[in-house]
């Protein structure tokens, strides 16, 4: 009989210390609740010499990972490298050595989670990824458990800290975008290349995870439609606050009627919205179900302590089973494949730069209503000699109509510059 569950971790960076930590830390209390100790018994680095943000004894340090999957006494291999490919063979060969998995890789599991849950279903054996989306969030847990009985219908969050940073340093300081992501780099809250940040690449990874387990299928992250924070100006963050709303990077993935629709953008928001309300690097989701209707999880989406609790409470529910000599399955019914919206039907807040001159409302009007967009309101704001700013707020419509609309419009002799264009949530709730 087993005395100990015996891991190993594949990277020892932020979320790795913090995921020792915890572990360490807690060890009693984590033993309590699985009814055997958890040993972390080897740690995967790159340089043996580098400082490490938590000491470690340095026997279980090794750069060899043949020194961790040729190990039968380890029980649950906890991947914490990120990248794709080497990440991905080191959770496959662990796979097929019958150890567990744990990993906080976001990418891999967008791209590749149906070959890996799949390798775990026929081993028998268990993938815990928690720590993909939300950080110390259990967003994942929530719906792999509690809402696994309920149909859920939409998913709506704020994903990313760095976008929801710049954005409120925009709408608090009054900043332009450039520096508002200076000031996240200098806080450490944004990489040297944002760009899987504020392009939405790093969202658009968590939705498809989210959605893949919410809606019972396997989302295409080529699929989730993408659009990034970096067109964002300051006129269009105090526009919005004029109208009474507040720009989010938001993820939303809806079932209408059996068939998907994913997206991550710049969105307008009513102020009064729970997600207008999250600040600075917080993450929450916003969730619609038939049965219970609307949840928001709210929290830390990313951090040393956060995130380690996340990958730690996976190692826990895995070392539970293990301890209880339970047979164990992926848990995740992301298998069903289903069908996109072609055609996602949205409002906009569109921005023009046009001569000013009589008869130019009208004129874009016509195109507007030539191509079914309905108008719910028109303001002109500012105006300089020959140039006039028209923001203008449509009815919902087929996106397929109003960017016919636009390429039109950006035609016309009258118009100097479409200058932003941003969906808008109008009254925000799921």
């Amino acid at each position: 009989m087993k005395k100990e569950i015996t891991i190993a971790i594949m990277g020892f960076g932020t979320v790795g210390s913090g995921t020792y930590k915890i572990l360490t830390k807690n060890r009693e209390l984590i033993r309590d609740q699985v009814g055997m100790d958890i040993v972390v018994k080897k740690i995967l680095v790159r340089d043996i010499n580098k400082k490490r943000l938590v000491e470690v004894p340095q026997e279980l340090i090794t750069t060899d990972a043949e020194d961790i999957l040729g190990d039968a006494e380890i029980d649950v291999v906890v991947e914490l490298m990120g990248g794709q490919e080497q990440a991905y063979s080191y959770i496959m060969e662990a796979l097929d050595r019958d150890k567990h998995v744990v990993t906080a890789n976001k990418e891999l599991m967008a791209k590749r989670g149906r070959e890996i849950l799949t390798k775990a279903d026929e081993r028998g054996l268990s993938v815990g990824f928690e720590a993909s989306v939300c950080g110390g969030i259990p967003i994942i847990r929530a719906l792999k458990t509690s809402l696994s009985t309920d149909k859920v219908n939409r998913i709506m969050g704020i994903v990313n800290g760095t976008t929801n940073y710049i954005l409120t340093k925009m709408s608090q300081e009054g900043s332009e975008y450039e520096e508002a992501l200076g000031q996240a780099k200098s806080m450490g809250f944004a990489e040297a290349d944002p760009t899987s940040d504020v392009e939405g690449f790093d969202a658009a990874y968590k939705m498809a995870i989210l959605s893949s387990i919410g809606f019972h299928t396997k989302v295409d992250i080529n699929k989730v439609k993408r659009e990034g924070i970096s067109k964002i100006t300051k006129i269009d963050i105090e526009y919005a606050n004029e109208l009474g709303w507040t720009i989010k990077l938001l993820g939303i993935a809806k079932d209408i009627e059996g068939k998907l629709e994913i997206s991550v953008g710049p969105v307008m928001l009513p102020k009064d919205h729970p997600l207008a309300l999250v600040k600075g690097v917080n993450n929450a989701v916003f969730i619609n179900s038939e049965a219970i209707g609307e949840l928001m999880f709210y929290g830390p989406g990313a951090g040393q302590m956060a995130t380690g609790n996340s990958v730690a409470a996976d190692i826990m529910d895995i070392g539970r089973q293990i301890a209880l000599g339970n047979n164990m399955k992926p848990n995740c019914s992301c298998f069903a494949d289903k069908t996109y919206v072609e055609d996602s039907r949205s409002s906009y807040y569109t921005r023009i730069n046009v001569v000013n001159r009589p008869g130019v409302l009208a004129q874009i009007a016509s195109v507007f209503g030539n191509y079914g967009v309905s108008i719910e309101s028109v303001f002109q704001k500012k105006t300089e000699a020959e140039r006039a700013e028209v923001v203008w707020i449509t009815s919902k419509v087929e996106e397929s109509s109003f960017r016919k609309a636009i390429e039109l419009i950006k035609s016309l002799d009258v118009v100097n510059d479409v200058s932003s264009i941003i969906r808008v949530e109008a009254n925000g709730y799921c």
